[in-house]
C-alpha cells in the first residue's frame, strides 16, 4: 500500500484496486486448487486401499471358499447347496467392506474450506473498508 494517497487522482486509485484484486483473485485459484489436490491425494489413496484390500480378499476367499464348499459336499450336502450357502456368506461379506469403503469416502469433504473461508475473510475486509 502506498502512503501517499491523498496525491493519487481517483484513476489512479481504481488501476491499483483492479491490481489488487487481479491479485487476490489469482492467489485465492491457486490456494483452492492446492487444497483440491491435497483431498483429491487422500481419496485416491483411500481408493487404492479398497483395491488393493478387495484383490487381497478375494485371492485367500477363493481358496479358502473351494475348502468350504469341498468340505460342505464331502459332509454330504449336496455340492450346489454347499456352493449356494458359500456363495451366499462370501457375498454378505463383499457387501460389508463395499459399504465401509464407501462410507469413509463419504466422510472425506471434498470443498476446498480453507479458501472459502478465506474468500469469506476477504469479502468481509472489502465490506469493512
Amino acid at each position: 500500500m502506498h502512503n501517499r494517497t491523498d496525491d493519487r487522482s481517483l484513476g489512479d486509485l481504481f488501476a491499483e484496486l483492479s491490481r489488487e484484486t487481479t491479485t487476490l483473485v489469482r492467489q485465492e485459484i491457486k490456494l483452492a486448487s492446492t487444497e483440491m489436490t491435497q483431498k483429491a491425494t487422500r481419496a485416491g489413496k483411500d481408493v487404492g486401499f479398497l483395491v488393493a484390500g478387495g484383490a487381497v480378499v478375494y485371492a485367500g476367499v477363493l481358496a479358502i471358499l473351494a475348502a468350504i464348499i469341498i468340505g460342505l459336499g464331502q459332509a454330504g450336502l449336496p455340492w450346489w447347496l454347499a456352493a449356494l450357502i458359500v456363495g451366499v456368506v462370501v457375498a454378505a461379506i463383499g457387501y460389508v467392506l463395499i459399504r465401509r469403503g464407501l462410507d469413509n469416502l463419504k466422510h472425506e469433504d471434498m470443498a476446498p474450506r480453507q479458501t472459502i473461508d478465506t474468500i469469506k475473510g476477504d469479502i468481509d475486509a472489502i465490506k469493512g473498508a
